[in-house]
């Protein structure tokens, strides 16, 4: 039996304020701390890295979404365009990934938001909350993003200002802050500095819900991506100026840490109003594109087809969303930040993989960008992906496992 469609109601400028919300929320407020535990003074050097390979894996995604306009976003493609397994592998990763990435976001924003003591509850509440707008429609969604995106960006450029009239620490350009695990160690900050970059995923998720996708997303996914560049870049060479490279690996809060090392003591409270509404806007854009991608595989079967329904009323993935809102509600009790961050990044980076590999299988009639460039994703996510904490890489690898062995039963249960 065919479930009903989503519908089309978003334009280039939504299209492209959810990735930006999706990405400037991940990176900028919990990505940093991590990063410059594993790298030291060698952050940059990561950031630069996780760049090039998201780079490779933006073009991938968007010339991907040209050809298939649909709900889904890699799931889709790679059932495209190799093969079922593929795509399984694809959605799987996303979904246990992001999934991940939404507790992480709901612990930042409490980190910022609520009283010592109350940080768990605090962020059970944000994703009860986020998950009721989501299921109001896709242009409540858009409507808030656009809102919380703009508060980010000017809060941002308050921290940049005053985190720049610092004065500079004398480690973080001298080499002397570098951790003793060198390259390996810039390699693990460039794949937790991944997670901060997979936001565009998000546009491709939602092909069945954009106005003329084949134009709209490709140009969504490439100004949502630059944009947030720009924006990791200011604030990465404000954070380490400011409190250098041990300072900002010592700060559960290195934004606010950088303002308060300024002397401008009245920014703080700004930053944090700023950090928390960019770890909603992140968690908002997750959860549409958690939903969609749950929805599309419980359509083809690979997920349980209970979540394959639409809203009548408001058009969205409804009951995708609120058991991925009661997932996430259980992660956040139990999970400490860092780790959702490692486990995310291992699960967007196989995730991007497959994306790259589908891209580099396509023909030259709907090529859009070199192969060179699918080969720099690819490469760049197995690295990423192995340099990861060790934990994370292993609890990445035994989830996957679990999904294979339950998509291998059913399918054996159908053949039945």
């Amino acid at each position: 039996m065919s479930s009903p469609g989503l519908t089309r109601r978003l334009g280039l400028g939504d299209a492209v304020f959810i990735g930006l919300g999706s990405m400037i929320g991940a990176g900028v407020f919990s990505a940093f701390a991590p990063a410059a535990a594993a790298a030291g003074s060698g952050l940059l050097i990561g950031l630069a890295l996780a760049a090039i390979v998201a780079f490779g894996n933006a073009t991938s995604s968007a010339q991907l979404a040209a050809v298939h306009p649909t709900s889904g976003g890699t799931y889709a493609y790679g059932r495209a365009e190799l093969g079922p397994w593929w795509g399984f592998i694809a959605g799987w990763g996303f979904v246990i990934g992001k999934t991940a990435s939404c507790a992480a976001m709901a612990l930042t924003f409490a980190a910022y938001a609520a009283p010592a003591g109350w940080e768990r509850s605090v962020a059970i509440l944000a994703v009860a909350a986020l998950i009721t707008v989501n299921l109001f429609g896709v242009t409540r969604t858009a409507q808030l993003t656009r809102v919380i995106v703009v508060v980010v960006l000017a809060t941002l450029a308050v921290a940049v200002t005053a985190g720049l009239s610092a004065p500079d620490s004398p480690a973080w350009l001298s080499g002397e802050g570098l951790t003793a695990s060198g390259w390996y160690g810039i390699l693990q900050s460039g794949g937790l500095l991944f997670f901060a970059f997979a936001g565009y995923a998000r546009i491709a998720t939602m092909g069945e819900e954009v106005r003329d996708p084949a134009r709209t997303i490709p140009r969504a996914i490439i100004l949502a991506f630059l944009g947030a560049l720009v924006v990791y870049a200011a604030v990465a060479v404000t954070v380490l100026s400011s409190l250098g490279p041990e300072g900002a690996a010592a700060s559960t809060e290195p934004v606010a840490a950088a303002v308060a090392a300024s002397g401008w003591r009245w920014a703080e409270p700004i930053v944090r109003i700023g950090a928390a509404f960019a770890s909603l806007g992140a968690l908002l854009a997750l959860v549409a594109g958690i939903g969609r991608t749950s929805f599309a595989m419980a359509r083809e079967g690979d997920l349980p087809r209970f979540l394959a329904a639409v809203h009548p009323r408001s058009h969205v993935p409804h009951r995708a969303e609120l058991v991925l809102g009661a997932v996430v509600i259980v992660l956040v009790a139990v999970v400490d930040l860092r780790g959702a961050i490692g486990f995310s990044s291992f699960g967007v980076l196989l995730y991007y993989l497959v994306a790259n590999i589908a891209a580099f299988r396509q023909g030259r009639d709907v090529r859009r960008y070199p192969r060179a460039l699918q080969m720099v994703g690819g490469v760049g996510c197995v690295i990423l992906s192995i340099t990861l904490p060790w934990q994370s890489v292993l609890a990445g690898v035994a989830v996957v496992v679990v999904g294979v062995v339950y998509r291998a039963v059913r399918l054996r249960v159908q053949r039945a």
